[in-house]
């Protein structure tokens, strides 16, 4: 009874005797239950959460909102508050040359050297104008003593034409008597073609002496220093005097000599630059703008400057001009304008030189062509206004890295 008792009862199973607390074999018993995925079949992917999905959408919009942002701001300082950081310091500056050609003799200024006005900068070999200057006075001397000739060749005509008068004036009473004794028959017709004879040529006589004062009267001219040939000698002498003075090249006016390229010895034409000369008078500053910057900008507009040279600072200035033409670059050929051609999509705005003055004292170490970031103030007093100088002024505390 035993047996067939324990026969009945079914054969317990091995995960019905696994005990609970054995998660090694829980984990094997899941295996055997679940059913194995068919071969080459992908697991589905999982969805993100809801907050991830959120959290993404949220950046989209922010990133979205600071373009727009970024953008209308852009647009709004180039009407209000135009900058250009292509801004250059310049100076009235000239290239220093001779008038006159020559070998230089001495240097009296080194490159970068401040000079004052009339100073002198380098001198050519003064012997060739020195005697163009002597030969000059020969020649004005010998005018003079020409001019003096002439006087006195005049004078001798003058008494010839005197003589001639007088004998014309003698031949006449000598022909009136003449034909009065003629008329009472006492003198032959030859005696009276002879008279008429003579009186023609006193007369002819006078005629030609008249002719050669006033030949003589012309060839000399004015007396003294008002003759035209003195007058001509004179021209000749004052420029070999200004030869010889330009042969000394001096500073046109307080300023900086730089690029000096000259050695005693060289031989300089007239004209052939020798050095650059830069004024010491008040600099302007020349930027950059682009034309749909300039809706606003007039002169007279209040400028904020920032120095390269002069990091953390902002110098007042004033727009004094904007220029009114620039070189587009056009060619031509046979007398045609050629078509630009490019290959960009969208071309670019050009850019409008526009003079700034300099308002403030700058340092006087400031060079010419150094770089400048300039903020004109089309309008002030706005939100964008207070907003792009702060933006400048932090930029000009980034001059001391930069």
């Amino acid at each position: 009874m035993h047996v067939a008792e324990t026969q009945g009862n079914p054969k317990p199973s091995r995960a019905a005797a696994t005990p609970p607390d054995r998660p090694g074999l829980r984990a094997v018993a899941a295996s055997v239950a679940d059913p194995v995925a068919p071969a080459g079949t992908a697991e589905a992917p999982a969805t993100p959460p809801k907050d991830a999905r959120g959290a993404a959408k949220k950046a989209a919009r922010i990133i979205l909102l600071v373009t727009v942002a970024c953008l209308a701001y852009h647009v709004a300082t180039d009407r209000m508050v135009p900058s250009s950081s292509t801004g250059q310091v310049a100076a009235a500056t000239a290239q220093i040359a001779p008038r006159v050609s020559g070998q230089v003799e001495a240097i009296f200024a080194t490159d970068n050297q401040f000079v004052s006005a009339g100073e002198r900068l380098f001198s050519l070999d003064p012997r060739p104008y020195d005697l163009s200057v002597r030969i000059a006075e020969v020649n004005l001397e010998q005018a003079r003593q020409a001019v003096a000739a002439s006087g006195t060749s005049l004078e001798a005509t003058q008494a010839q034409v005197d003589q001639a008068r007088t004998n014309l004036s003698a031949t006449q009473i000598a022909y009136d008597r003449t034909a009065e004794l003629h008329s009472r028959g006492l003198t032959s017709q030859a005696g009276m073609d002879a008279a008429e004879a003579q009186l023609a040529s006193a007369s002819a006589g006078l005629a030609a002496a008249e002719a050669g004062y006033r030949s003589a009267t012309e060839g000399a001219g004015d007396a003294g220093d008002a003759n035209v040939k003195v007058l001509a000698a004179q021209v000749q002498l004052e420029q070999a005097l200004l030869n010889r003075e330009f042969a000394t090249v001096t500073a046109p006016s307080d300023g900086y000599v730089t690029n000096l390229k000259l050695s005693a010895g060289q031989y300089l034409n007239a004209g052939a630059p020798a050095l650059t000369f830069i004024s010491s008078e008040r600099p302007w500053v020349m930027a950059d703008f682009r034309e749909n910057q300039l809706a606003h900008v007039e002169p007279g507009k209040d400028v904020a400057l920032v120095f390269d040279g002069q990091p953390g600072q902002i110098v007042k200035g004033r727009v004094q001009g904007v220029a009114w033409g620039i070189d587009p670059g056009r060619m031509s050929a046979n007398g045609l304008p050629q078509n630009q051609s490019s290959t960009r999509w969208f071309e670019p705005a050009r850019s409008i030189p526009v003079r700034i003055e300099i308002v403030d004292d700058i340092a006087p170490t400031m060079r010419v062509g150094s770089k400048v970031n300039a903020l004109i103030y089309a309008t002030s007093d706005n939100p964008v206004a207070w907003l792009a100088s702060g933006m400048q002024r932090i930029g000009a505390l980034f001059s001391y890295l930069y």
